[in-house]
């Protein structure tokens, strides 16, 4: 790692402000609120998991929460856990083997993150998910056919590896159940929907199988209504799993308690500053406090433009506080640039994170310029990382995904049915557009009309041929699962033909930012030269993303942010084994 200029000034701030910390915010001019072995900072899936195992290693913990719920983005979640090997998917029959996840993280990461951490997160993950089956009620589920995203590298499995939480009946919280973050997008009521039932719903106007997966949902649905139970999915399952586990386990979570500083005491952190006193740790802080994706000056200041707040689906509540914290303290960052990125529709009130929508057949995304530019059913991280590539000398920010009347017949979009009409305010903000013809609806978004004609003309050339050499569209088998499989010869393929013609502005959106402080395979926070900071733990989007600059599959950021706060606790408690180098 080399030590940049960047590097030792933030280093030496780093170490005034820790001086200042130990002088003038002391034990003598704070009142101690309470003393634990471990404090934990954010109650998502990294904060919670290390919590409970930091709990059931008999080190008495707290949990500090900046939000009046618990949950963070994990809560608004889908709650895809992307873990190779795990005991769910093995019982399952899925042909995985870790040789085949080493080599497969390895090609998907690249030199972008230490082997030790890629070795780390493969060898505890399933020993992680075993625990908190153990020590929870959570019960998952595998995602049976959701590829990885990039099933042809070496390891790579186009059945996946992907998981989610099992229904769970939201009254084993008792009255806790009130302070659970409410999910980004609401499950119709009297349905129960997994993540993994949304490709079908979408498909549910013109397949048998969606069909009978939406009359799957609601029969979840009846039956939990009958029993008198509150039916709980994806990650709002997650986190009331994780947060009842925390109850048996006697571990309180602290609300509206935000940290303002970490404490250091002989030159080890050993507890957290909130602005009602200080939470002495006599071990350590594992920082689980998300990403910085609301912090518009830290966006401005690490991240390409356009950026800023508005297109984000993470927690309200995620500033960056545990980064910058740790930053005060001399720590290292990486990854600051990026985030777990995917095309989003700027509706009003929240954007709208756009999965099968730009998959289906029978629509394409075009730039400014009229022009198509990327495989529109590429994973949902490298569709953004084209558009910001691309948008300097060839402006891709906002693109547009265009679909016809025929596509609106057939599909869910968003929470839309087939044949619905769009609602008033989603034109007026100019998120959609709709016109007659093609030439008019270029002249609605503000694009060549000639060119917007000639990309839809050579599209649906292509699209009645099945084959796709301009991008590649339907060559993964990632691409073919949000898809329709009665469109033959290539589902991710139909032409546009039945005006009226519709198109929906795209901006870089993100589920959460993945960079932040420099871990080691313990999780440890480092410096800009590699040392550890003494007592202090990141895991999370707090901490730079194991997974680099990309993405392996569904659950990559729920599934590493786990294991790492499991190997945090651990490591506090002296138990861990297994690779770490």
């Amino acid at each position: 790692m080399s030590v940049t200029r960047r590097h030792l000034l933030a280093a030496g701030a780093g170490a005034a402000v820790a001086a200042g910390v130990q002088q003038g915010a002391s034990a003598a001019d704070l009142p101690t609120i309470g003393t634990y072995d471990v404090v934990v900072i954010g109650s998502g899936a990294a904060g919670m998991t290390a919590a409970l195992a930091a709990a059931k290693q008999g080190l008495s913990t707290v949990v500090l929460e900046k939000a009046a719920t618990f949950g963070g983005s994990a809560a608004r979640s889908g709650a895809g856990i992307w873990i190779p090997n795990n005991p769910v998917i093995l019982a399952a029959g899925v042909p995985d083997t870790p040789a085949k996840a080493a080599a497969y993280l390895a090609a998907v990461v690249g030199p972008d993150v230490p082997l030790s951490r890629q070795r780390a997160f493969l060898a505890h993950g399933p020993a992680m998910l075993s625990f908190v089956m153990a020590n929870s009620p959570l019960r998952f589920r595998w995602m049976e056919g959701y590829s990885d995203y990039y099933p042809e590298l070496p390891g790579g499995l186009p059945g996946g590896r992907s998981i989610e939480p099992d229904q769970l009946d939201g009254k084993l919280l008792g009255a806790e159940l009130a302070r659970l973050n409410p999910p980004y997008l609401e499950v119709p009521a009297g349905l129960v929907v997994f993540s993994a039932d949304y490709k079908w719903l979408a498909l549910s106007a013109v397949s048998v199988k969606g069909a009978a997966v939406a009359a799957e949902c609601l029969a979840r649905g009846t039956k939990a209504a009958l029993l008198g139970q509150t039916p709980l999915t994806m990650g709002q399952s997650l986190a009331a799993g994780l947060r009842k586990g925390l109850q048996d386990a006697g571990v309180a979570v602290r609300l509206n308690t935000p940290l303002t500083e970490l404490y250091v005491d002989k030159g080890a952190v050993a507890g957290a500053v909130t602005p009602a006193g200080l939470y002495r740790a006599r071990r350590g802080v594992i920082v689980g406090s998300g990403g910085f994706e609301h912090n518009a000056a830290m966006r401005a200041q690490y991240q390409r433009r356009p950026i800023g707040t508005e297109w984000t689906v993470g927690a309200k509540e995620n500033t960056g506080d545990g980064i910058r914290a740790g930053q005060r303290l001399g720590a290292d960052v990486a990854l600051m640039d990026d985030a777990w990125w995917g095309p989003a529709i700027p509706l009003p009130g929240d954007p709208y994170f756009c999965l099968a929508e730009r998959t289906l057949p029978g629509g394409l995304i075009v730039n400014a310029a009229g022009r198509r530019f990327v495989n529109e059913a590429a994973p949902y991280s490298d569709v953004v990382h084209t558009m910001y590539d691309r948008n300097p000398t060839d402006p891709d920010i906002p693109s547009w995904l265009i679909v016809d009347q025929n596509y609106r017949n057939r599909y869910l979009f968003k929470d839309i049915a087939p044949t619905f009409v769009l609602p008033d305010d989603w034109y007026g903000s100019g998120a959609a557009h709709k016109a007659w013809t093609v030439d008019a609806l270029a002249a609605s978004i503000g694009v060549p009309a000639a060119a917007l004609r000639a990309t839809v003309d050579r599209f649906n050339s292509l699209a009645l041929k099945g084959d796709d050499p301009d991008f590649g569209r339907g060559d993964s088998a990632y691409d073919h699962y949000y898809t329709d499989p009665s469109v033959l010869p290539n589902s991710c393929l139909a032409p546009l033909w039945l005006p009226p013609y519709y198109a929906f502005r795209l901006v870089p959106g993100d589920l959460g930012t993945k960079g932040g402080l420099v871990t080691d395979a313990r999780a440890r926070v480092l410096r800009p030269d590699g040392s550890v900071v003494p007592g202090l733990y990141a895991a999370g989007n707090a901490s730079a993303a194991v997974m680099g600059h990309s993405y392996a599959g569904a659950g990559s950021t729920i599934g590493p942010a786990m294991t790492f706060g499991y190997i945090a606790a651990r490591d506090l408690a002296g138990v861990l084994q297994g690779p770490l180098s």
